[in-house]
């Protein structure tokens, strides 16, 4: 191998390992700073529109239609609020003034009927009073030590989320102000031999995950109206609120849609508790799953597939596996930011990596794609 081919490797490597490092002992500014970005992307359009409004003579700058761009999103975020919160305070409410006593009679006859099918099938579980187990329950969970625990924690969380939002916001505004401003902080790190390649794949990696939010807001969109759709014309209440959550829940993969579900079906349980379980509840609880099913189809058939493979130009086989790769490393939080990371990692492969046969396997639908 030409000495040259081996510098270039080494300085290569130690690049790496040295943004690596840079990543791990800074994630949370660097995670500020990707998601100002993102957002970037999404209000730049907006952004561009304002700019080339004016009124007469006058026509806005670009630190005025950044702080606009930012105040919309605020706005979109308030209305969120105003249509969600609501709802959920009724939940609440419903909770907070059921007849425990008369839910716990209700559903002893089934909860019997349960224990004694484990118990048939050689799950030994001890049958004791479900009104005596949702009091034991009821009771640990509003002990003063735990309430006081549970509020703060609650203080410090909505603490924590006002600051990753206006740090987020404030690092997003100068990124709309000015257009290049993250590409060029990235260039600056690159030695001027890479420069053009590097700044071509930036702009795939705009590109490419430009498609992928537009496929994730669709998505959502589309299993919100779905889910909300159905679940009003069946009668089930809060609809809405139950569709938007569940779409946002279906975006951690495989995970998310048992989660959605689960949620669909405890609204829908917690608007009904007064309802008898057998004739009334548990046919509601059929259609709620019977939509969740059917939901599971369309995205697993047609939504996945269609965005997200063909948003990021890969095999809906790498997206899978990628996907568990995220798992495995990182959980939860490593399966929503695999195809982010794998769509990033291919665009840096092809540009700086491409004499492989592994990256031109990794990479050719990017190339029939004309990028």
């Amino acid at each position: 191998m030409p000495s040259n081919n081996i510098l270039r490797y080494l300085i290569g490597g130690i690049f790496f390992l040295v943004a690596s490092y840079f990543v791990y002992r800074f994630s949370t500014i660097v995670a500020y700073i990707l998601a100002a970005w993102v957002i970037s992307l999404i209000g730049q359009p907006l952004t561009d529109v304002l700019q080339r409004l004016h009124i007469g003579r006058f026509r806005m700058g670009p630190s005025t239609a950044a702080v606009l761009t930012i105040l919309a999103f605020f706005l979109v975020g308030i209305i969120f609020l105003l249509l969600f919160i609501p709802a959920i305070i009724t939940q609440g409410n419903n909770l907070a003034h059921a007849d425990y006593r008369a839910i716990a009679a209700t559903l002893e006859k089934p909860y019997s009927n349960f224990i004694h099918w484990l118990n048939h099938y050689g799950l030994n579980v001890a049958q004791g009073s479900l009104e005596d187990t949702v009091q034991k329950a009821l009771k640990a969970w509003i002990e003063p030590n735990r309430i006081s625990a549970i509020i703060t924690q609650t203080v410090m969380a909505i603490g924590n989320t006002l600051i990753h939002i206006f740090s987020t916001a404030f690092i997003a505004f100068f990124f709309l102000q000015q257009k290049n401003l993250f590409t060029n902080g990235l260039l600056a790190m690159v030695p001027p031999h890479y420069e053009a390649a590097a700044r071509e794949a930036v702009k795939d990696t705009v590109y490419l995950l430009s498609r992928y939010f537009r496929g994730i807001f669709i998505q959502v969109s589309i299993l919100t109206v779905y889910i909300s759709l159905f679940l009003t014309i069946l009668g089930i209440k809060n609809a809405l609120l139950i569709g938007f959550f569940a779409a946002l829940m279906n975006l951690v993969p495989y995970l998310g849609p048992f989660l959605g579900g689960t949620l669909g079906m405890f609204i829908t349980l917690s608007s009904n508790l007064g309802l008898d379980f057998y004739s009334q509840l548990i046919p509601l609880l059929a259609k709620v799953l019977a939509v969740f099913i059917t939901v599971q189809w369309l995205d697993n058939y047609f939504l996945t597939p269609t965005i997200f493979s063909k948003s990021v130009l890969a095999h809906p086989l790498e997206i899978f596996i990628v996907i568990l790769m995220g798992a495995t490393i990182a959980g939860v939080s490593g399966m929503v930011l695999a195809i982010p990371a794998y769509t990033i990692i291919r665009v840096i492969a092809r540009q700086f990596f491409f004499q492989f046969k592994f990256v031109q396997k990794m990479t050719e639908r990017m190339g029939e794609s004309g990028l």
